[in-house]
């Protein structure tokens, strides 16, 4: 074999493993943004119930202005969002202290409580939560895979070269991971 038929034989190679990591990495990139957007679409379909159940509190809770306030003004910073993962999360996790304020209230009014439309709402909302939950552990999931992919070799030679970055994990805060790592207690 001649040097020339070698050195093309290499160079065919080069190309296909670049073709492979490139395209390996567009896969996951791609993965990681569905994996955003969906956490974006129950985000907003938990702003958007935010209102309705307002409504319904506020009949019941007159003199709770404040802690519905504070939920309305909450609900609109994260509807702001920011451009990273990370402030997305701390707008999130605010909001999540805010809307168990609402709830404790809530708890306070038994006919509330037993309300249809604030029971409505009330599901609709958990189930929402369920839904982010899914769609957290799916983003931060595709994130690691990408991460992974980014770090190994040998496509930490080339990915940066060819524009792929780390992506942030869609992470809890700190208070509300130890509320979830704390046992319910349950009272009869």
């Amino acid at each position: 074999m001649s040097l020339i038929a070698i050195l093309g034989i290499i160079a065919v190679v080069v190309v296909v493993g670049l073709v492979a990591i490139y395209n390996g990495l567009v896969k996951l990139k791609i993965r990681v943004d569905e994996a955003w957007s969906d956490i974006t679409v129950q985000l907003k379909r938990r702003y958007d119930l935010i209102p309705n159940l307002i409504s319904s509190v506020k009949g019941y809770a007159k003199h709770e202005s404040e802690t519905l306030q504070k939920v309305t003004q909450e609900r609109s910073t994260a509807l702001q969002g920011g451009g990273s993962v990370k402030e997305a999360a701390q707008a999130d996790n605010v909001f999540s202290e805010a809307l168990k304020s609402l709830f404790a209230v809530a708890e306070s009014y038994p006919d509330l409580k037993a309300n249809q439309n604030f029971l409505d709402l009330q599901a609709q909302l958990t189930d929402t939560e369920d839904k982010i939950q899914a769609s957290r552990r799916f983003y931060n999931g595709s994130a690691r895979d990408l991460n992974i992919k980014i770090k190994t070799f040998p496509n930490i030679i080339f990915a940066g070269m060819l524009g792929f970055k780390q992506r942030e994990f869609f992470e809890v805060d700190e208070k509300e991971n130890e509320t979830i790592q704390k046992p319910t207690e349950v009272k009869f």
